[in-house]
């Protein structure tokens, strides 16, 4: 047996030390979100917000999509920002400040607010991510994350959220 586990032992370092591996490599996969956003922009009974125009469009890279119908219709898509910190774009139609406090990590609002982008958003404070929240339309947008304030600011500033009507199916006969 301990010969079997020698063998095994001397296979595994072989492989090790002759395959390539790149340490240095960045982990973080990077998503492309562009067809998870239209079926979200058919399907969800609201405007489904998605940046356009990021400065720094490519520092900016997306890591996660998803959406949820079951979910209080939930939208969710994940990005790190040009200095490698979480932002995340959350929508959903479930009560306001229960849905906020579960993606920002139990923030709390503020009194502040500010105007971006044409809209208002009012700032919560948490131990974890800060957030952005607005209120339009049938649903809650946040934008949330480790980010520094002012890269929240950049992100909501960059959403743009739209409806597609869902596809028609076309007679056969």
């Amino acid at each position: 047996m301990l010969q079997s586990l020698a063998v095994i032992g001397i296979a595994a370092a072989v492989i090790y030390v002759f395959i390539p591996h790149d340490e240095s490599a960045d982990p973080v996969q990077t998503v492309d979100y562009q067809v998870e956003l239209t079926m979200a922009r058919r399907i969800a009974p609201y405007p489904v917000a998605a940046p356009v125009g990021l400065p720094d469009q490519g520092k900016w890279r997306a890591t996660s999509k998803w959406y949820d119908g079951a979910k209080s219709n939930a939208w969710h898509l994940g990005f790190l920002d040009p200095e490698n910190q979480y932002v995340a774009i959350e929508q959903s139609t479930a009560p306001s400040d229960k849905f906020v406090a579960e993606v920002s990590k139990s923030a709390t609002k503020t009194d502040k607010s500010q105007k971006i982008a044409g809209a208002t958003w009012t700032f919560w404070d948490g131990p974890k991510y800060d957030a952005l929240v607005r209120q339009d339309q049938g649903s809650t947008t946040v934008v949330t994350g480790t980010a520094p304030y002012e890269q929240l600011v950049t992100m909501a500033g960059a959403l743009e959220s739209k409806k597609t009507a869902p596809a028609t199916p076309t007679p056969t006969g």
